[in-house]
């Protein structure tokens, strides 16, 4: 009997020239398999419509969707196939951090998938776009929390606004964050690492200048006491109106435009008479509001039983730095330039926290201070970020009602959009690091200080602006705070925060010299001496000149103390002003600073929501979360599964784990009887980006997250595969090179 037969009777009853043959058997084959491929083509696209109409609502019929597929080996996408959906929403889809432009009539993208959408609006009606940021937002802090990698602090006793906890996935992610952050500026630059106390005397934050103006301004709900930022209000309003009133008028829109563009430069009387105006009320009980009084957002405390020693909680860990200035620069060979980093917690009260990991009352900080000689702010490194293209917002272009753009590092600073090589490096550096992260590039800028943002001492200010749900979030400050620090600092506590530059041969310079008269000063000003004295040495050259010239035609002046407040007369015989030339073996100045200061919670909560996105089941009935962690900075490199509960799998996947512990990679290991799809779902949730099975005792599969793609690894082999993939000496398209394609329905997810 042939093996085609199943039976004596199929034999018999089949005349010869019907027996099948080996050719005509092996062309059924190619045909079928073909068939199963175009069915699974046309599942695809199925799968595809139905997630787009039932995800994105909105419906615009007659849309052209192209899909284009990345090749790992082409820098350029290659276009696949082409669709026409006759329901699909008018909105910006991302995917892989990339985005598809969607007009009314064709998406385009460089990296596709059918199957892993979300999305960030376009041109949806304001409404609209608001429900669907919101939602969104939801679908991501719900996955946050409950998978722990965030949760709100004393949950059991209802929490306190703006405190969070970590859990042990959040741990991971913020000290990988860290990790790099240590390992791409303290390492790369050979910064200095310090490590000060969180609780500060009243006195450094007396000089610095907090106690006195780390305030914003806040009403009460005048029933209930309650208590809210008075410029969030204002900036709430305006916004609900421009994105929901379907009636308002071209002369408000203009009108409250007008406002969010001013509202940093609005006085405590100009924030107070524009709530009235507008009739702001209480958000929760509509209740009238109080007139706007400034609040300090430092935690205050005594240092010591006595409590004469008052002190805070810092607000910055900058300060702690500028104090030990003396003592780095000793530690550096007394030269320049040098910079000192720190990571720490800082402390704000925020009046009105909201918005999650973005307005909290606890926080991490990494700062940076770098210093540098004011004449020469040149930097060696420049040429390495000078190429660099991303999003910039220079100030003239806000003020004009532009978009930001892309602009060349190099053209940026030579043009002097920035205002110098150092700050230029440092926008360079911050930009790498961020998109190293994870963060999309397409939905990262660079946004320049408006004149009515900027402190009088900044020579130029510039922030990381990463967009999420809740719109362009500052998240890293990159400012020229040019000497103000170092001085302040001086002023207060007497001693010297200066450098020096040693000269080869001395040099003759002509040095202005300001004699105040004590005796006759006191005579004429009494307690007031001493402020007189001050303002009078502390005159610059320009001015000190004018003031000569005046005693020596009129004998008298008027003299402004700002210290004092008032005007005040100085005779000739009260102060001798002279120029003399002297020989200098060196030049004592007081040093720059470019402070580029990181919102650790900030990045991460940015970072949670651009690796975010869904994909449908097998089933297609249900969507499953996925955070596309890059390996730099997923919570668990790897997982370990036994692929059925079996003795022999147990003990090599615990061979397995002991040699990726000795390769120093996390990772989780997990044998229940649970199916092999529902634990990678599991794992995908919490970012992880490769999954080990074990279905063999001598050789694995590796699973990536994103493509789903399985190779086959031998057991000894595939920590060391593991770690070159997580450490980033080799993508997953060099492993797929070397080792065989994995394909097995079973461990389909």
């Amino acid at each position: 009997m042939p093996r085609w037969a199943t039976s004596q009777s199929d034999f018999k009853s089949h005349p010869p020239h019907l027996v099948p043959n080996k050719t005509g058997t092996q062309k059924r084959k190619k045909e079928r398999k073909k068939e199963k491929k175009e069915l699974k083509k046309k599942k695809k696209k199925k799968v595809l419509r139905r997630m787009l109409a039932k995800t994105l609502g909105r419906i615009l019929p007659g849309v052209t969707l192209v899909l284009a597929k990345s090749h790992p080996a082409r820098a350029s996408p290659t276009i696949s196939t082409t669709t026409t959906i006759s329901t699909l929403p008018k909105y910006h889809l991302l995917h892989n951090a990339t985005l598809i432009h969607l007009t009314s009539q064709h998406i385009h993208t460089q990296s596709f998938s059918p199957v892993g959408l979300r999305f960030v609006e376009m041109d949806a009606a304001p409404q609209e776009v608001h429900n669907n940021r919101e939602a969104f937002r939801q679908a991501v802090v719900n996955t946050l929390e409950r998978r722990l990698f965030y949760i709100p602090s004393f949950k059991i006793y209802r929490g306190v606004a703006g405190l969070y906890d970590y859990g042990p996935p959040g741990c991971a992610v913020k000290s990988n964050v860290l990790a790099f952050w240590r390992q791409h500026f303290v390492l790369e630059e050979n910064m200095l690492e310090v490590d000060c106390p969180c609780v500060t005397p009243e006195v450094v934050l007396k000089a610095s200048g907090h106690v006195d103006k780390f305030t914003d301004l806040m009403v009460k709900d005048e029933k209930t006491g309650t208590c809210y930022r008075a410029d969030h209000l204002l900036k709430d309003f305006c916004k609900e109106k421009l994105e929901r009133d379907p009636n308002i008028t071209k002369e408000k829109t203009s009108e409250f435009r007008h406002v969010l563009a001013v509202l940093d430069d609005l006085s405590e009387e100009e924030l107070g008479a524009k709530i009235k105006e507008y009739g702001i009320t209480a958000p929760d009980t509509k209740n009238p509001l109080s007139a706007p009084y400034p609040f300090n957002l430092m935690f205050q405390t005594s240092i010591g039983p006595s409590g004469l020693n008052p002190g805070y909680m810092r607000p910055e860990t900058a300060q702690g730095i500028f104090v030990n200035f003396k003592d780095l620069y000793y530690y550096n060979g007394n030269k320049l330039p040098f910079a000192a980093a720190q990571i720490g917690q800082a402390f704000r009260n925020e009046i009105s926290p909201r918005q999650g990991l973005l307005r909290v009352r606890e926080f991490t900080l990494a700062e940076i201070e770098h210093f540098v000689d004011p004449d020469d702010k040149s930097h060696p490194k420049f040429s390495e970020v000078s190429n660099l293209e991303f999003l910039m917002f220079p100030r003239e272009d806000q003020v004009s009602g532009q978009s930001a753009r892309t602009i060349r590092l190099g053209e940026a600073v030579s043009e002097g959009i920035v205002n110098n090589e150092t700050l230029g490096y440092f926008i360079g550096r911050v930009y790498l690091f961020l998109t190293y992260l994870g963060i999309d590039k397409e939905r990262l800028r660079f946004r320049q200080h408006l004149a009515n943002e900027m402190a009088h001492y900044a020579a130029d200010c510039w922030d990381a602006e990463i967009e999420c749900s809740y719109g362009w979030i500052e998240c890293v400050g990159i400012a020229d705070r040019s000497a103000y620090d170092l001085h302040a600092h001086t002023d207060k506590s007497g001693v010297p925060l200066v450098a020096a530059e040693k000269f080869s041969e001395p040099r003759e310079v002509e040095k202005l010299v300001i004699a105040p008269v004590k005796k006759e000063l006191g005579l004429a000003f009494k307690g007031d001496q001493k402020m007189v004295v001050e303002a009078l040495e502390a005159m610059g050259e320009k001015e000190a000149m004018e003031m000569k010239a005046t005693l020596e035609s009129k004998g008298e002046v008027q003299f402004t103390v700002c210290t004092l407040g008032k005007d005040v007369s100085i005779m000739k015989n009260m102060v001798t002003i002279s120029k003399e030339k002297k020989k200098e073996h060196q030049r004592v100045f007081t040093p720059s600073v470019i402070e580029p200061s990181f919102g650790i919670g900030r990045i991460i909560y940015c970072l949670y929501e651009h690796s975010f996105y869904t994909r449908p089941s097998k089933g297609g009935d249900e969507q499953l979360n996925v955070f596309r962690f890059p390996p730099l900075v997923a919570p668990i490199k790897c997982t370990v599964f036994p692929l059925v509960q079996n003795q022999q799998y147990e003990e090599v996947a615990k061979r397995i784990a002991k040699s990726l512990t000795a390769a120093g990679i996390s990772y989780k290991i997990d044998i229940t009887g649970t199916s092999i799809g529902k634990r990678y779902a599991r794992t995908d949730e919490l970012g992880v980006p490769l999954a080990i099975t074990v279905d063999s005792t001598t050789s694995v599969t590796l699973r990536e997250r994103d493509s789903k793609k399985q190779i086959r690894v031998n057991v000894e082999e595939v920590a060391s595969v593991v770690k070159e993939v997580t450490d980033g000496l080799s993508t997953w398209a060099d492993v797929q090179w070397k080792y065989p394609t994995h394909s097995s329905t079973t461990s389909e997810d």
